[in-house]
This record gives structure tokens, sequence and C-alpha cells, in this order.
């Protein structure tokens, strides 16, 4: 059976193949700034010290491990991926953290093994769009956060300014497969990434997925002049 360039096997094939050049290619390629976009997404998530939290596509772990420093030692997170590889090196990380209040899962973002309502809030950090079924995924998230807790979305849009939209497609389409060559990563994930962005919804549409999924009071936050929004919907009380 073979898949297309953008079917749920490829993808998740895709990034088990790069996992381990994940956490390097991230700071190169946002120049470090995607730890202060997770900062400012965990800031938007209400979560408290001793709450739980959910981080769906965790990848090898930042965004959870950000929400485990609020979550504090009575709190509990738990990491939720798709790709073995990263769920591996994430439990690598929480082991050598000795972060003993995150746990980290397999599983399918459409199909949360989790009871309703059991956390404070859930994230998604640049992951959304590889999900074949966005309203199922916000659809689940929504279903395992409790009334009145919030649901997270961090990813790549749109740069609004049509001065800065030339570089910036210059540098996301042209330079970042050619920087994937230099420090070693599959140059074709890399051109696969802003082809998932080019093909994904705008932050718009993504709003109003958000309120398909039963959230309300929906907002969204660009950042970094558009290149990233960061959505937010909260569960009716």
């Amino acid at each position: 059976m073979t898949h297309t360039p953008s079917g749920p096997e490829y993808v998740k094939a895709l990034f088990s193949e790069i996992a381990p050049k994940y956490d390097l290619m991230n700071s190169v390629l946002s120049l470090t700034r995607h730890k202060a976009w997770r900062r400012y997404g965990v800031g938007l998530s209400g979560l408290r010290p001793g709450g739980r939290a959910l981080d769906v596509c965790c990848g090898t772990g930042d965004f959870a491990f950000d929400l485990a420093r609020i979550a504090g030692a009575e709190g509990h997170v738990v990491g939720l991926d798709f790709a073995g590889p990263m769920v591996e090196l994430a439990r690598q990380k929480a082991r050598k953290r000795r972060a003993d209040n995150v746990e980290f899962v397999l599983g399918d973002a459409r199909d949360l093994p989790f009871d309703d309502e059991s956390f404070d809030c859930a994230t998604v950090g640049f992951g959304i769009r590889n999900i074949p079924d966005v309203d199922r995924a916000l659809g689940e998230m929504a279903r395992v956060v409790k009334p009145g807790g919030k649901v997270v979305c961090l990813e790549i849009s749109q740069v609004k300014s049509p001065i800065l939209r030339a570089a910036w497609k210059l540098y996301f389409h042209v330079l970042t497969p050619y920087t994937a060559r230099v420090f070693g990563a599959n140059a074709s994930a890399y051109e696969y990434l802003p082809r998932s962005v080019r093909e994904f919804m705008t932050r718009e549409e993504l709003a109003s997925h958000f309120e398909k999924a039963g959230l309300v009071d929906v907002i969204y936050h660009d950042m970094m002049f558009g290149a990233v929004c960061v959505h937010v919907g909260t569960k009716p009380a």
C-alpha cells in the first residue's frame, strides 16, 4: 500500500525519522524563538500549580515540560504523540530532568485515551496541521478538558505584511530545506513543512473550527508578524 506525501502514515514515518534532529532544527529554524512562543501559550492556558494538563502532538516533550513547571510537584502533565521515536526521546528527557510530574504516551489525537473532563487544559504546539481530521482532534481536546478549561493551539501561519511576506517565503520555503541538509536532517521532511503550512487553513478558519468544537470566547494572537499564531478557546462552564 502506498501513501500520499500528506497521508497520516507518511507524516508518522516522517516525524519518526526526524526525531533525533527535531530539537536542533526547531532551535535553528525558529532562531530559538520557539521557546518564547511556548511560554506564551502556557501563559494563556490557565494552568495553575497542582493542575492537570494534556499536550497533544507533543513531539520530544518541550511544551509538556513547560506546562509541568507550572503544574508543579502536585500537578500532572501528559504528553501524547503518534510517533514512537518522538515519545521515546521525550521519556529520555523526562528521566534526565527527573520530571516525575510528566509522562509521555503513544496515542492518536483523533481518539484520545482519556476520560471526559480529565484535564484543566489541553495544548497542541505546531501539530494541528498534521492531523487529518482537525474537527475530530479539537473535539477530543475539548471533551477531555474540564468546564471552564482552555484549549490552546500554537501553529505556524502566514505573515500578514505584503512587504515581509516575500522574505518569509524565501526563508521558509527555500532556505528551510537547505538548512536541513546543512545540519544533516531529512531535507524532504523540511520540504513537507512549508508545504503543510501553505495548504493549511487560515487563522480565521481555524478559529471557526474551535467554535465548531463547542469552544467559546475563541481568540487568536499573532506573533513574529503573523508567522506564528496562537488560538485559545474555552470549554463552556
